[in-house]
């Protein structure tokens, strides 16, 4: 968490965003009507375990998701029942309505613009931006996060491979398969990568292997499924791990 700092850098960044796109100050960390951050928090944890809002999410995955107790995570869960964010049935589980599926999205997308502006304009690396991109999500200003994504140019996918929801919360459907599933002599492209972990960007980024860039399978070993593989001509050599958390699309 970045604490006392994060209004710090907020400061800063209404400061650079007013220079380039000359805008007044017009953040909010909470705006009337609006879900507050804990609120934000669970919505986009049930967005995410429910596999895009296909499954129910029963409360102790979203106890454990958020590392807080069982008895939180139930009295949450009321809440935003009470405000018709989620549905909700006792040893059922919990699912999204229409609002809070929009709810989860917004935060989803401003996210990964956060972090696709960190990246692309104050040379921020891709293991360094989920931690700040989890505080400026909360920031309410529906104009700002407008203008940070054409002042991007409209990014479709953040530096991490994952696709940028719209500005109507539309989540563009992207086929992808872990690297693990590629046959022997096949070539496919990294779109992006499954976990997001500092310790696993700083090894790909070691290696080069960043959303874009083509990969061939040279060989895999029977053993403990390691992979030998070409990126850009080069050799280079995955865990099972590694290439289970590699998304490729054909």
């Amino acid at each position: 968490m970045l604490g006392s700092n994060f209004y710090k850098f907020l400061f800063f960044i209404t400061y650079f965003l007013k220079y380039f796109l000359g805008l007044p100050k017009l953040y909010s960390l909470k705006e009337k009507n609006m879900p507050s951050l804990t609120e934000e928090n669970y919505l986009k944890a049930i967005y995410n375990l429910s596999l895009s809002g296909t499954k129910p999410v029963l409360t102790n995955e979203l106890a454990d998701a958020l590392k807080t107790k069982a008895a939180s995570a139930t009295d949450m869960v009321k809440k935003l029942a009470s405000k018709k964010f989620i549905s909700y049935k006792k040893y059922y589980g919990v699912q999204l309505t229409a609002k809070g599926q929009a709810e989860a999205l917004m935060v989803i997308r401003k996210h990964r613009l956060w972090e696709t502006f960190l990246v692309q304009k104050l040379d921020f690396t891709w293991d360094e931006v989920h931690e700040v991109a989890e505080q400026l999500e909360h920031i309410h200003s529906k104009r700002l996060i407008e203008k940070i994504d054409s002042f991007l140019g409209y990014p479709k996918t953040d530096p991490h491979g994952d696709p940028i929801p719209n500005s109507k919360g539309k989540l563009p459907i992207q086929k992808t398969l872990g690297c693990d599933q590629l046959r022997e002599g096949q070539q496919a492209t990294i779109a992006a990568v499954k976990d997001s972990s500092s310790s696993l960007l700083k090894l790909l980024d070691k290696m080069g292997a960043y959303p874009g860039k083509k990969i061939k399978i040279l060989s895999r070993e029977n053993y403990d499924h390691s992979t030998e593989a070409l990126l850009d001509g080069k050799k280079i050599f995955l865990s099972k791990e590694v290439a289970q958390n590699i998304l490729v699309t054909e």
